[in-house]
């Protein structure tokens, strides 16, 4: 039991929520590896949400918002820590919701289910039921996906680390929005928005800024997308790690 009083208690009750997951099945030995790893960064900019966070965040609600296909990408790690706040942003939307797996296991796609399931998601993409694609020049198991959804999806969110799938997927067309607390990885780098923030906040915040959009005329909305800068946003953060 972790004393609610305890000076980090968010931070070790994240950490709790991972070590669960993966006894559960839900997430690989490596996904607890990334949770340490993005826990680092976070103290960095102040476990809270940044103003560069805050403008990638209205673009990234105003991007999925216009999207006509928009698609919610579910990994371990986000499935053990935000698995519900995803279902509800799909709601919001509305998108579609897809299980991809780096290390890809029935049994994990199945355990992966279960937790959206339980969070209240009513249709589930990239499951064993489905008859998944390859999208090309995808080495590793996130190739698959499923024709219904990243497969023919123009805007997808990929949270957390995916660095290669979400390069090629630019490189197709797709605009990819990610959460990644490290500015400098690759999947930040190479996603069209980027969110330098916890996926814990990040997630309430994309639906309530997207609740707050959502009537909006859609010139405005292709507005505040073209004028986001997602370099000059991931120098502001670095910024913010590393200030001068």
């Amino acid at each position: 039991m972790i004393p609610k009083d305890h000076p980090r208690y968010q931070s070790l009750l994240l950490r709790e929520k991972i070590v669960i997951a993966h006894q559960n099945g839900i997430l690989a030995e490596s996904g607890m590896i990334a949770h340490g790893r993005g826990e680092a960064f976070d103290y960095l900019i102040g476990e809270k949400t940044s103003a560069p966070a805050k403008k990638a965040i209205k673009a990234a609600a105003a991007a999925l918002l216009v999207a006509e296909n928009p698609v919610l990408s579910v990994n371990g790690n986000t499935a053990a820590l935000a698995s519900r706040n995803m279902v509800n942003l799909a709601k919001t939307i509305p998108a579609k919701i897809e299980i991809n797996l780096f290390y890809r296991t029935p049994e994990r796609v199945e355990a992966v289910k279960n937790v959206l399931e339980k969070s209240g998601a009513e249709e589930i993409l990239g499951t064993e039921d489905e008859d998944l694609k390859h999208v090309d020049n995808i080495k590793s198991p996130r190739s698959t996906a499923s024709p219904e959804g990243i497969f023919t999806a123009d805007v997808v969110l990929v949270p957390l680390e995916d660095g290669d799938r979400a390069e090629i997927l630019v490189n197709s067309g797709k605009k990819i929005i990610t959460i990644d607390l490290n500015p400098l990885s690759r999947t930040a780098q190479k996603s069209s928005i980027t969110i330098v923030d916890n996926i814990v906040r990040a997630i309430p915040l994309i639906k309530k800024e997207t609740k707050k959009l959502k009537n909006e005329d859609p010139r405005i909305l292709k507005k505040i997308i073209k004028e986001f800068d997602n370099k000059k946003n991931l120098d502001e953060s670095l910024t913010i790690i590393t200030p001068k």
